[in-house]
């Protein structure tokens, strides 16, 4: 079911927001630089926690990662997810980054890290009665970072990409979908058809932040991720994981190559699926997210 970037718009109740930076704090850590960030929403108010890792010295703009943390039920990690990692993670992704030349952005989401003093069925609901989503308001945050993240110096603005795994994956994708300026995607453990997974039951599994009125009646998943073509894409699963199981899998992944195909961009799309493995990262994808990423933005 085609759909357009308009519609899926609609149907996310999306309403663009802007940053403005507040304060910065600068960190050396030998390998990378920290730069400890503070946003001001200029639609809500809200005061934003945002960490960046970069590599040390100067040198002229380069590729930059747009990071999108996880959910997995921890509400006080957020955007510390690029500096200290997660359980589901092999290390902390920012210095691993920095090291290989990106510059990389995460925020804190609606409801996590600084921001979980409001609880996600609080915010859900709240979203809900004003005809937007919770969901909506995280991809207009990410999109407004990148606005953001692309303005800095040392950053190529035509060389932005984004990355996440769980949460963070479905926040790639959507927002690659929505905006052209993401040069390359690449996704860990929630590519999936959602239509799947409601009819087994483990649609449960998402967090009240990816309720969308009205989504699968238009569009599924897989159709939102083919909207990326033909910019390039990585999608990585493991085949054990309740949230990716393989009829999903290859249900969805049928949609998103088909728009590739008609795009003519079959080769810029790939999938890594590992059977045995469940919701976390190993150590086949993230040497494929960064050799993927050092393909398609250098670094």
């Amino acid at each position: 079911m085609p759909i357009s970037v308009a519609r899926l718009r609609t149907l996310l109740g999306f309403v663009e927001t802007e940053l403005s930076l507040e304060a910065c704090e600068t960190e050396e850590c030998g390998s990378h630089i920290v730069e400890r960030l503070r946003f001001r929403s200029r639609r809500s108010g809200a005061e934003i926690r945002g960490l960046l890792t970069r590599p040390p010295g100067g040198g002229g703009p380069g590729p930059a990662i747009l990071y999108a943390h996880a959910h997995g039920g921890r509400y006080e990690i957020g955007a510390s997810e690029l500096l200290d990692g997660r359980p589901a993670l092999l290390g902390p992704p920012g210095p691993f980054l920095a090291e290989h030349g990106f510059v990389t952005l995460c925020l804190d989401m609606p409801t996590f890290g600084e921001r979980s003093i409001v609880t996600e069925s609080a915010a859900t609901k709240a979203a809900l009665w004003y005809g937007r989503t919770l969901f909506g308001q995280m991809l207009a945050e990410q999109q407004a970072a990148l606005t953001w993240l692309s303005s800095r110096d040392d950053v190529d603005a035509n060389r932005i990409g984004m990355t996440g795994i769980s949460m963070g994956a479905t926040l790639s994708y959507f927002l690659a979908a929505l905006d052209g300026r993401i040069a390359a995607t690449a996704h860990l453990c929630c590519f999936a058809d959602f239509a799947s997974l409601v009819e087994t039951g483990a649609h449960d599994r998402h967090g009240l932040y990816l309720t969308i009125p009205g989504l699968l009646a238009e569009t599924s998943t897989g159709v939102i991720a083919g909207l990326v073509a033909p910019r390039p894409q990585l999608i990585c699963v493991g085949l054990d994981d309740p949230l990716t199981p393989p009829q999903a899998v290859e249900r969805a992944y049928a949609e998103t190559q088909a728009a590739y195909r008609a795009a003519g961009a079959e080769d810029a799309l790939s999938l890594l699926a590992e059977p045995g493995v469940g919701h976390v990262e190993t150590a086949p994808m993230r040497d494929a997210v960064l050799a993927f990423l050092k393909r398609h933005l250098g670094g």
